[in-house]
């Protein structure tokens, strides 16, 4: 198997402020939040921006509302997704939030509780003749690099996976959808929210296999030297907007079901 690193179209970045290894309470202007700045990525319904060019999405709204409770503004900057540890760990933002997966990441960063479950998924075109994930041997498979889909095809761990004949690892997750489209690649495999999504907004003829690759906890990551204790008070916000329905009401302004999606943790720990 060739594993092919393909360079997208790369995200501006307008990192602004923040410093991991202190509060950003400190320096605050007069009568304003302090700032927390949040690390992520162009991915409906999670994070996009809206007509105005204004950063929407389940992951925003969520972050907006928690760390407003928290005595914080949300701010979002757009990353290079590759690049995303160093640029915690150097403090260049405060932390990780975008659909980004916990499982198989525990001891990389200092973690929220999972505010979401997610199922990575495999899709293909209509008329494929792809029908399982077996069916996938011999076959092109495209997938965002640094991503949970992509560990799970170059691990060779899961033996559900056959032996692909080529994994595309694109930087840009946008260029997933014409790979597919043009024939570029036979399968690709990311979450299945935003597989969908991206069905609704282009009216893309996409089939999803019916066997999840894995069904993964979300969360949000702060450096593993950042010692603030935010991952610990985010989860406890997490906790009472699970209880008190405001969790389900932003993700169902984005998603039907939303309780489908919601994670039994929340409630339990």
């Amino acid at each position: 198997m060739k594993k092919l690193a393909i360079f997208g179209i790369v995200l501006g970045v307008t990192l602004t402020g923040g410093c991991a290894g202190q509060s950003l309470k400190e320096g605050s202007r007069m009568g304003e939040l302090p700032q927390i700045v949040i690390g992520s990525d162009h991915y409906p319904p999670y994070n996009y921006e809206d007509a105005n060019g204004k950063p929407t999405g389940i992951d925003v709204d969520l972050a907006t509302e928690a760390f407003r409770r928290m005595g914080y503004e949300a701010v979002f900057s757009y990353i290079n997704w590759e690049e995303k540890k160093e640029l915690v760990d150097s403090g260049q933002i405060d932390c990780i939030w975008g659909s980004f997966s916990i499982d198989g990441r525990e001891t990389e960063y200092r973690w929220s509780i999972p505010y979401m479950h997610s199922d990575q998924v495999v899709a293909v075109r209509k008329d494929s003749e792809i029908e399982s994930l077996s069916d996938l041997e011999g076959k092109r498979v495209a997938v965002q690099s640094t991503t949970k889909p992509e560990e799970i095809f170059t691990s060779h761990t899961d033996e559900r996976i056959p032996q692909v004949q080529e994994l595309f690892s694109l930087q840009n997750r946008e260029l997933l959808y014409p790979f597919l489209s043009k024939g570029y690649a036979d399968a690709i495999a990311a979450h299945e929210t935003a597989i969908r999504q991206c069905m609704n907004d282009y009216d893309l003829d996409y089939r999803i296999l019916d066997e999840p690759l894995v069904t993964v906890g979300l969360g949000v990551a702060f450096s593993r030297t950042d010692e603030r204790g935010l991952e610990a008070e985010l989860s406890e916000q997490f906790r009472e907007m699970q209880k008190d329905g405001t969790m389900e009401a932003i993700i169902g302004a984005y998603l039907e079901q939303p309780e489908h999606y919601l994670e039994d943790e929340v409630d339990e720990k």
